[in-house]
């Protein structure tokens, strides 16, 4: 069947901060980096513009905003599966950064056609040569350096390269043949997913061949939704959404997972029969696990969390982060999660564990929970900016954290000589053979490697002169008190006890 040309998804990644949101400022004429938390991408964006070529034809592209934080890992590799072009986005000020090149290997594992976007060339340490350098030294090989992937040097601030770059998207899109296939059925991928306070379940799709029209149902997995109303990007109505569009639904019976395949049914009763062939697939597929028998060496401190996102995508990138940042001691469980308001029913659930704590990314508290959030005997935050979120967690885990008592060796020194012996108080004469000793020390008493118990040097003596230290080396003489009697020849063992 003839392929009919649509607009490409180009899917812009990169490491974080390196000017992919403003490039597509520049492109979509849209200021979405000051809505931007911190200047930096935290959701997954779909956008779509129009380009005009030099002949005066316009061409429809549609663009996937990925963040290039590390957190939100998952969201880049969703957004290389949708796309059917990448953009690897390089600062030509900074080079190639652990972002850029976990970026290119979810690239390589969708096979998809990319190119290098060169960013920041109008600033004063932009270095095009050590951007392709850098590059070529991490294997991938642009145009000039050995191979044949292209490499556009652009600024998002003065726009320069830009038309360039719009155009080797299109060259790209003509080689490898982007299009839908005429007349086939209506496919899409779930791009984004969240809760509106007044409208319900809401889910960004893109749709990627096929036809998606008012009246229908769309099914994702376990969720479904009726199309009364199809958005555009910018949130206008329209009749019916092609390949390449980005639509905004309302209405699914549940929050569709991020990355579902999309597709289109005439009437409620299929949409509800493909839930549940979905459904029984799903629990068929499941395996009881097998048992485990393990010895616990420590008992863990167990860390509660209820957290609440405003989107599905954001949610599994918290939710990813924060089980890394438990230890070997603290452990996080998440007791509770979703979209939306932190709501009183999340306070309540966290009131049920044992030092808990509610957080929230993107949102706020609900009006009715405000009351009972303030009168919490446990913390309840929210972040706008994820880093902000762990480095909070990551103290929290700290602070929870048992404190455990160590004795650390400060010095040992040689038992030469007992001068007198009453009850627990003992006059010593002695020779330091490492570290140093001093008044106040507590002290382990071996001998003859047998670790006999403890006492304390109440006071030191050198030359007969009251001294507060003595050092390696030295000869001295000490009041110390034990219920051990020490003998001549013993060591005593000097430590410190710190909080670890």
């Amino acid at each position: 069947m003839q392929l009919q040309p649509r607009p490409p998804v180009v899917a812009v990644m990169g490491h974080i901060d390196h000017g992919k949101s403003t490039l597509l400022d520049y492109i979509r004429k849209a200021n979405v980096v000051k809505g931007e938390a911190g200047g930096i991408t935290q959701h997954l964006g779909a956008y779509e513009t129009t380009f005009k070529s030099k002949d005066g034809v316009e061409h429809p592209i549609t663009f996937l905003d990925t963040p290039g934080h590390e957190a939100f890992r998952g969201m880049r590799e969703r957004g290389a599966a949708l796309a059917d072009i990448a953009v690897l986005v390089v600062s030509a000020e900074e080079g190639v950064k652990p972002q850029t090149l976990e970026a290119f290997e979810f690239i390589k594992k969708e096979k998809i056609p990319y190119l290098v976007a060169a960013t920041k060339i109008d600033r004063p340490e932009a270095n095009l040569e050590r951007v392709r350098q850098g590059l070529a030294e991490k294997e991938i090989y642009v145009e000039g350096y050995g191979g044949d992937i292209p490499c556009v040097g652009v600024s998002g601030t003065t726009g320069a390269g830009v038309d360039e770059l719009l155009e080797t998207i299109l060259l790209l899109a003509e080689l490898h043949e982007v299009g839908k296939k005429d007349g086939t059925e209506m496919k899409g991928f779930i791009a984004e997913a969240k809760v509106e306070r007044t409208k319900g379940i809401a889910a960004v799709l893109i749709i990627k061949q096929g036809v998606l029209r008012k009246g229908e149902f769309v099914v994702a997995e376990e969720a479904f939704a009726p199309t009364r109303r199809i958005d555009n990007f910018l949130g206008e109505p329209m009749e019916e959404a092609r390949g390449g569009n980005v639509v905004h639904l309302m209405g699914w019976s549940e929050i569709p997972r991020t990355g579902a395949v999309c597709v289109a049914v005439g009437t409620k009763r299929e949409a509800e029969a493909l839930v549940e062939q979905e459904k029984e697939r799903k629990a068929a597929g499941k395996k009881a696990p097998a048992a485990t028998y393990t010895t616990r060496l420590q008992e863990k401190v167990l860390f509660p969390l209820v957290i609440k996102a405003d989107m599905m995508g954001g949610l599994e990138a918290v939710e990813a982060e924060v089980l890394k940042r438990g230890s070997d001691v603290v452990e996080i469980k998440i007791i509770q999660s979703g979209i939306g308001p932190i709501n009183e029913n999340d306070l309540k659930v966290a009131a049920g564990a044992t030092k808990p704590a509610v957080v929230g990314f993107h949102i706020g508290i609900d009006a009715s929970a405000k009351p009972l959030s303030e009168r919490a005997a446990f913390p309840v935050k929210t972040f706008d900016i994820i880093y902000h979120l762990l480095e909070w967690l990551e103290g929290e885990v700290k602070a929870r954290t048992p404190k455990v008592r160590v004795e650390e060796k400060k010095g040992t020194a040689k038992i030469l000589k007992i001068f007198s012996q009453e009850k627990d108080k003992q006059i010593i004469g002695g020779k330091v053979l490492d570290g140093e000793l001093s008044s106040g020390d507590e002290f382990n008493i071996f001998r003859r490697g047998t670790n006999l118990g403890k006492g304390r040097i109440r006071e030191l003596q050198k030359f007969k002169e009251k001294v507060r230290e003595v050092s390696s080396g030295a000869e001295f003489g000490g009041y110390v008190s034990s219920d051990h009697e020490i003998m001549a020849g013993d060591q005593l063992e000097v430590f410190t006890v710190v909080e670890k």
